[in-house]
């Protein structure tokens, strides 16, 4: 799987998750109506959007992404593309919290209000990332895959060559 689309798949699930994790606590908070709850909840999710905004503000590449470019390996062959596999396997922290929050908020939804707020925050704070990879490998003339590995280890990439300049859309 390319790694812009790996990053673009992380900021949707992480909005899809936030949206679902916000939606339960609502359906939840409106059968005890606790004034207090609802609005704490409002303001948790207003504050982890400015923080959210404001870490994603950047244009270049985070520095844990930066490394990752660095340090991939390069070869010659496309690698194995698996898009399903890759986004289970490299994302089952966020799939998995997000589905025992859910779980959990049905009993007690601040729970699911709390995740929901984290969720916004990785979903802006990774929102420009896709687009700073995409204007990497159109500089290098190179394209990042996600390279399979298990689920524990950090992931890696690799570096294949591209077919020269002009991968993003020109306006």
């Amino acid at each position: 799987m390319r790694f812009v689309d790996f990053l673009k798949a992380t900021v949707l699930l992480s909005a899809g998750a936030a949206t679902l994790l916000a939606a339960l606590t609502v359906i939840s908070l409106s059968r005890d109506v606790e004034p207090l709850a609802v609005y704490v909840a409002a303001g948790w999710w207003l504050v982890a959007a400015l923080i959210g905004v404001r870490l994603g503000r950047r244009a270049e590449a985070t520095p844990p992404i930066a490394r990752l470019l660095a340090t991939a390996k390069s070869q010659t062959t496309l690698p194995e593309v698996r898009p399903g596999l890759t986004i289970a396997n490299r994302l089952w922290p966020l799939l998995g919290s997000s589905f025992v929050a859910g779980v959990v908020g049905f009993f007690a939804p601040q729970v699911a209000a709390v995740a929901a707020g984290f969720a916004i925050i990785w979903a802006l704070a990774w929102r420009r990332q896709e687009a700073a990879v995409a204007a990497i490998e159109e500089r290098d003339a190179v394209r990042f895959y996600v390279e399979k590995t298990s689920p524990l280890q950090p992931m890696q990439l690799v570096r294949t060559p591209g077919f020269g300049g002009s991968f993003l859309a020109q306006p």
